[in-house]
Formats: C-alpha cells, sequence, structure tokens
C-alpha cells in the first residue's frame, strides 16, 4: 500500500469520528429549533443557526468535510467508505457516553451489525491500494448520480406521513451524499489541471446541489427521527451506495475469488438486515394520522 494512500486511509478515520460528532451536535441543535419545510428548505433551515449547537455541528461537519475530499484524492473510493463506514461502531458509544442519549439493545445490535457486515466489505478490497483509482466513463458516472439522486428524491417524497419518516429522510440525505461523494472522487482526478478547471467542471455543482440537499433533508430527519437510527440509516445508505460506486463507476477490481465474492455479498447482507433493524418497529399509534 502507498504512503499517499495510507494517508488517506488515516484521513478517513479522522473524518469517521469527526461525523459522528458533529451528527450529534447537529441533532441537538436541530430537535430545538422550527421545523424544518422541505418545500421552502432555504428560508426555513436558515432557522437553524440560531441553534449554538447546531452551528457547532455544522463547523465539526464542515472539517470533517474537508477530511473526506482529503481522504477522497489520496485513497480507493471503497478504502475510504469502508473506514469510514466502519466507524459507524463509534456511534452508539458516542451517543450514549458523550451525548446522554438512551441506546436501545436492538439499536446497540443494528450499528454492530452494520459495522461488522462493513468490516467484512472491507475484507475483500485489499486488491485496491496500490492507487486512488480516479479514472471514469461519463457513460457510467452520469446514469449512477442520476440513480442516486432519483432514489433520494423518492426517499423523501415516501417519508411523507409515514411512521418512519425519519429513517427514510435519513436515507434519502444519505444518498444525496453519496451523489456528492461520488462526484468528488470523479472531480479529484482533475486536480492536476489546476483550480480553474476543477470549479468550472459541471460536478462542482453537482458536488454542491448534492450536498446542500442532503444537509436540509438530514436536518429533517434528525428533527423528527431518534438521532442514533436516523444517523445510522444515513451512514449506511451514504456508504454502500459510495463503496458501490468504486468497481461500478471508477473501475476498482472485484474479488477474483468465490470466496471473495462470498464474503462481499454477506457483506451487502449484513448491511442491509442492520439497516432493517435499526428502526424501531412502529407502534400503532404512530401509524395513525395526526
Amino acid at each position: 500500500m502507498s504512503p499517499s494512500v495510507q494517508l488517506g486511509l488515516a484521513l478517513a478515520l479522522a473524518t469517521a469520528f469527526s461525523s459522528v460528532v458533529g451528527f450529534l451536535y447537529k441533532h441537538r441543535g436541530a430537535v430545538e429549533s422550527p421545523a424544518v419545510e422541505l418545500r421552502r428548505p432555504v428560508r426555513t433551515s436558515l432557522a437553524l443557526f440560531r441553534s449554538r449547537w447546531y452551528v457547532v455541528g455544522l463547523v465539526v461537519a464542515t472539517a470533517s468535510w474537508g477530511l473526506h475530499v482529503g481522504a477522497l484524492s489520496l485513497a480507493p473510493i471503497s478504502l475510504v467508505q469502508s473506514v469510514i463506514a466502519g466507524g459507524l461502531v463509534l456511534l452508539t458509544v458516542t451517543a450514549d457516553r458523550l451525548f446522554a442519549h438512551e441506546v436501545t439493545r436492538r439499536e446497540w445490535i443494528g450499528v454492530a451489525l452494520a459495522a461488522l457486515g462493513l468490516a467484512f466489505l472491507a475484507a475483500t478490497l485489499s486488491g485496491t491500494g496500490r492507487e486512488a483509482h480516479s479514472d471514469y466513463e461519463l457513460a457510467r458516472l452520469v446514469p449512477w448520480i442520476g440513480g442516486l439522486a432519483a432514489l433520494a428524491f423518492g426517499g423523501a417524497v415516501a417519508s411523507r406521513r409515514n411512521a418512519h419518516a425519519g429513517v427514510l429522510l435519513g436515507a434519502s440525505a444519505g444518498l444525496f451524499w453519496a451523489a456528492s461523494d461520488t462526484s468528488i472522487k470523479a472531480l479529484s482526478g482533475h486536480l492536476g489541471d489546476g483550480a480553474a478547471s476543477v470549479l468550472l467542471n459541471p460536478l462542482a455543482a453537482v458536488v454542491a446541489l448534492a450536498s446542500a440537499a442532503g444537509l436540509v433533508v438530514s436536518a429533517r430527519s434528525l428533527q423528527i427521527g431518534k438521532a442514533v437510527p436516523v444517523i445510522a440509516i444515513t451512514s449506511v445508505a451514504a456508504n454502500v451506495f459510495t463503496i458501490a460506486a468504486g468497481p461500478v463507476v471508477f473501475g476498482e477490481p472485484l474479488p477474483d475469488t468465490s470466496l471473495g465474492v462470498f464474503v462481499r455479498l454477506l457483506a451487502f447482507a449484513l448491511v442491509i438486515s442492520a439497516a432493517a433493524l435499526t428502526p424501531a418497529p412502529a407502534r400503532a399509534a404512530e401509524l395513525e394520522p395526526g
């Protein structure tokens, strides 16, 4: 593994912890702020900045984003996201010990299963650590990003009057950020062309729009959902689809043995099962129209 890739993975580890802390501070601020309305995202989101906790969370999240960009520019996208996703195991500990959230046994198990699945996934990525793998074809990149955006929008629409609206919005935010992260990785291959070339690239606009959409949707998900399941689902959605972009969009090698393929499939099955398990079952009262 090259020194640059090792540095990228170290940045990814720092991203993992700072992301969790930023999420939990944003949750604290979001729940004490007026409701974010998805039909009026700009006006209603500005009210969040009246909360010092949300601002602190946003500052931490912005620093985490900077670390993430650095990691993506130095290491393969699937390795970076596997390290960040493995950091999901920090969520329950941080929420329970540092932020005094009540974490249920179901949430401990769900997050642990997600982390285990992502660890299995990382075990099948050993052949990708020789270079950054930033090359892509537009014929693969554009449908991938467009599909993620469509799924994200669909999740936001499906959240209306749903007992698990917070979780659905969290998944939607994660999908928007997966589109943004994939675009950042593609842009990192143009860094040698100069800052102007990067800033004027259409992908820069995709990064800005997808990041902003994810921020608004995530804020609403944190207002109406419980912190641990919402953050876990957001992280799983963002990381699984960004990891998948490695072989699909950037041509990272797949496992070359049947065992490797089986372990990767098992990893995705564990992550999906954890995503289904983490939200608590809806109570009858929650299903009644408000």
